[in-house]
């Protein structure tokens, strides 16, 4: 024999009670008003609904009309009426059930859908702690899979962006409730379109943050489950909403770490450079002092006095290497302290002509300053490193006889600042790389035989930016480089009338 479904058991236990209350009133007919055993069979037909559902309460319901007719009404033990006004008895007592059947079997429901919503708003709540805390992807990804499988009984998965741009799965292999990898293009057009869309047995939900989109949240509902209710959809939406915002945190928190790891390195950086910079500058000093020495006494043979030529030029070179080093130190350490002062810019530019004499030996220099040129307040020793490393950079990577030429006035564009360009007619800077050059140990040329190692661009910028100046590098529309300054111009002090 077969057993029954269980789908069928509901019915078969309203059955039974509606035949035991009338096989417990059947003694008591005699003894209780009619109206009373009617509110046994009431009583029957209320525990069938609030205990079983909807459907057994109703046929309860019609249980208990059929089994009072026959068991209780005359003539007994047949469905016959004697009396025409059972019939509206019987109805009424049917349309009560029924009734008392819909009321009950709503609040059960209600009180099914209380609890189901306080099991979500529990599963929110500790999602929302526990995301508070999260640290890292890792344990967002598990957070979330707990959640979903706590409030819809779900399995999930993570899809964030990839270093292409696109999507791809976060997380361990799939659990076994998922049936196969979530397909990336819905879900690529679910980030795009930031709707949530149901696509391949799959339910994308996209996960907004403040910022951006941070990736989407993919959902694996078992086979043959129903869409989720709007409800359902709601709590996902502030639980994606959660989780948006968690991810964005954590990629802040990333960026963050990231940031204070390159500055303590920059700093252990330019600590070892400064250390090692100025441990070399006595020797290097007493190298070229020696150098010298072995030159002005002159009593070497010309190739012995060659070589010490060649010992003191590549000291010298050695030393002005160590000197940028100790300059970029000092000024990635903190605020550079300017000693500031009015003076005219023919000083500071003539000074650094001078320092580079050597090197534009063999190169026409032009100077064209406006006749209305105003006295800027400089660094003059910071500003004089400045020229005297653009008027190098120039002299080296230009061949000999090409022009450098020096222009200063007022800024076409901003009245309030002077602009200050220094331009050759050489072979130019490299293409797109007009911004990289004044980063450190960046050069032009990557392989190139001429001697540096890329500071003295970073020192030119560090120490325009500390004059709230810009710098500017570029090409020329005829060819050639042109590095541009633009410095403000400030209100200088009035000078004295000369007496006539």
């Amino acid at each position: 024999m077969q057993a029954a479904p269980a789908s069928l058991f509901p019915y078969l236990w309203a059955g039974a009670l509606v035949a035991g209350v009338a096989l417990l009133a059947s003694p008591l007919r005699d003894r209780l008003d009619q109206a009373n055993i009617i509110m046994l069979f009431l009583l029957a037909v209320l525990l069938a609904a609030v205990r079983l559902g909807r459907g057994p309460g109703i046929l309860a319901a019609f249980l208990s009309v059929a089994a009072f007719n026959f068991f209780f009404v005359h003539p007994r033990l047949t469905f016959a009426v004697s009396d025409v006004q059972y019939l509206l008895t019987f109805a009424v007592m049917l349309a009560v059930a029924l009734i008392t059947t819909h009321l009950t079997t709503g609040l059960r429901r209600q009180a099914e859908m209380a609890r189901h919503r306080e099991l979500r708003m529990t599963a929110l709540y500790e999602m929302a702690r526990d995301l508070s805390g999260a640290l890292s992807l890792e344990q967002v990804d598990e957070i979330v899979r707990h959640f979903v499988r706590r409030g819809f009984q779900y399995e999930a998965c993570l899809l964030l962006p990839d270093a292409q741009d696109g999507l791809s799965r976060f997380g361990p292999a799939p659990a076994a409730g998922i049936r196969q990898e979530p397909p990336l293009e819905p879900a690529r057009e679910c980030a795009r379109s930031g709707q949530a869309r149901n696509d391949s047995g799959w339910h994308f939900q996209p996960l907004r943050s403040p910022m951006r989109i941070r990736g989407v949240l993919a959902l694996s509902p078992p086979a043959g489950s129903r869409q989720l209710a709007p409800e359902q959809q709601q709590l996902l939406e502030t639980g994606a909403s959660l989780v948006a915002i968690a991810l964005e945190r954590v990629h802040y928190i990333q960026v963050a770490q990231e940031i204070q790891v390159q500055m303590e390195s920059e700093r252990l950086r330019n600590s070892l450079l400064g250390a090692l910079s100025h441990d070399l500058r006595t020797p290097l000093t007493a190298l070229v002092g020696l150098a010298d020495s072995l030159v002005l006494a002159g009593r070497l043979p010309p190739e012995e006095e060659e070589l010490a030529q060649s010992i003191r030029e590549e000291a010298l070179r050695t030393s002005a290497l160590v000197h940028n080093l100790l300059d970029m130190a000092r000024l990635q350490s903190g605020p550079v302290a300017l000693r500031k002062e009015w003076q005219p810019l023919e000083e500071v530019l003539g000074a650094a002509l001078q320092a580079r004499a050597s090197q534009l030996a063999r190169h026409r220099v032009q100077v064209e300053l406006a006749p209305d040129l105003p006295l800027l307040e400089l660094d003059a020793v910071l500003m004089e490193r400045v020229f005297s490393n653009l008027l190098e950079n120039a002299a080296k990577y230009t061949p000999p006889g090409s022009t450098v030429t020096i222009r200063a006035g007022r800024d076409p564009r901003e009245a309030d600042r002077v602009r200050i360009e220094i331009s050759d007619n050489g072979p130019g800077l490299p293409r797109g790389r007009g911004k990289s050059l004044f980063e450190k140990f960046t050069r032009g040329r990557d392989e190139s035989a001429i001697p540096g190692v890329g500071l003295g661009l970073a020192i030119v910028h560090s120490i325009i930016a500390a004059h709230q100046g810009r710098i500017e590098a570029g090409n020329q529309a005829g060819g050639g480089a042109c590095f541009s300054i633009s410095l403000p111009a400030g209100t200088p002090p009035a000078l004295p009338q000369e007496e006539a």
